[in-house]
């Protein structure tokens, strides 16, 4: 199999960051929640823009087939930063070519590039291809997950 390119997506990148967030709905069987209010290009562009966030796409043949995003965290304990990979994904057809692994290494340089001093992610219990993946890239750690609905009055 041909090695996937890996590209960090900038804000003239609108149609693969569009692509990509297909490939997240489809990976995560979610096409009603990404379809149900897509952003605009323009908020696309804005949040491309920001220093910290981070969206890298993996192309074979110049289609997107997997990617991931991810946040940098300024820490305020001392001049540091962590980046938290928020989404992760590659089509089932391009699953075992080593494109998720290719994307977190890639993502590791840019974080050393930032000055990060550690890449985090979370996996969900059951789903054993990404716990299996992280296992093999990092050092597990269970802690606790809770979501607070935020009121907007």
């Amino acid at each position: 199999m041909p090695q996937a390119e890996i590209l960090q997506l900038t804000p003239t990148h609108i149609p693969e960051m569009n692509a990509l967030r297909a490939v997240f709905a489809e990976a995560f069987d979610a096409a009603d929640i990404y379809a149900e209010a897509p952003p605009s290009d323009a908020y696309l562009a804005r949040l491309l823009s920001r220093p910290h966030f981070i969206a890298l796409a993996a192309l074979k043949e110049g289609a997107v087939v997997g990617g991931l995003t991810a946040y940098e965290l300024e820490k305020h304990e001392r001049e540091f930063s962590e980046v938290y990979i928020y989404d992760l994904a590659v089509l089932e057809v391009h699953r075992r070519e080593g494109i998720a692994t290719a994307l977190i290494e890639r993502l590791k340089g840019l974080s050393a590039e930032r000055g990060a001093d550690v890449v985090f992610v979370q996996a969900d219990y059951g789903d054993d291809p990404a716990v299996a993946l992280y296992t093999k890239l990092g050092t597990r750690e269970d802690v606790m997950h809770f979501d607070i609905t935020v009121s907007k009055d």
